[in-house]
């Protein structure tokens, strides 16, 4: 089975088993989801980016070499491109990157779509939930289709880490974000995550300006416990 959109060969599931204890998933709201601060989508957009390259960062410093995307808008694709260019840097950084299912990126913008291609072309591993390349997400379950898909692709992310890295609002309890940390929750993972008060926080302190935003988040102590 090789990806519809960058052609590269996607393993299942079954094949790809990380080193928990190395492994950190990712998780976050999709670009769509996220409100922004003051209506300013450029700048919360870049806030968020930055938390997220510093909670990686900060995962990396703590002695993890692998990181799961699950390939959605935003948090997760952002994510994957910043742990595309550190492995450019440091050579034990692996991405494994998890589709849902095959046709995933029929859901995907075009700007989303050539950033997928980008992150399936250089992870280390592209791998599939699910074994039926026709099938799609959807409320009726049939031989085609069914509505665990999301729910599955979570779950193995959470299955084979032992923390998470989290971008949340707890006004959206039932998103996939939600689903994942708690079921890693119920299993007994770390849980690093961010929220959008901590996002409205720095922009508020920084004065708008992401070049301070940058300085500020990058000076945050390490969170994540020493290895």
């Amino acid at each position: 089975m090789k990806s519809l959109i960058s052609g590269v060969e996607v393993f299942p599931s079954s094949m790809v088993s990380p080193d928990c204890s190395k492994t950190v998933c990712i998780t976050g709201h999709r670009r769509n989801k996220i409100i922004p601060y003051k209506e300013d989508l450029r700048l919360t957009y870049s806030a968020i980016r930055l938390m997220l390259y510093r909670y990686i960062d900060m995962a990396v410093e703590a002695g993890y070499e692998n990181f799961i995307s699950g390939l959605a808008s935003g948090t997760d694709l952002w994510s994957a491109e910043y742990i595309v260019m550190k492995k450019l840097r440091n050579s034990r950084i692996k991405l494994i990157a998890v589709m849902p299912f095959l046709k995933h990126a029929e859901f995907l913008d075009g700007g989303d779509r050539a950033l997928l291609e980008k992150v399936e072309r250089n992870a280390d591993y592209l791998v599939n939930v699910n074994d039926n390349p026709d099938i799609v997400y959807g409320k009726r379950i049939s031989e085609n289709c069914s509505p665990n898909l999301y729910r599955d692709r979570n779950y193995y992310m959470v299955d084979h880490s032992s923390a998470v890295i989290a971008f949340i609002n707890d006004s959206q309890q039932h998103s996939g974000t939600s689903q994942t940390i708690n079921y890693a929750y119920r299993n007994g993972r770390k849980i690093y995550s961010f929220n959008m008060d901590m996002i409205s926080d720095v922009i508020e302190k920084s004065d708008c300006d992401i070049r301070t935003m940058g300085y500020e988040i990058g000076n945050m102590k390490n969170i994540f416990n020493a290895r």
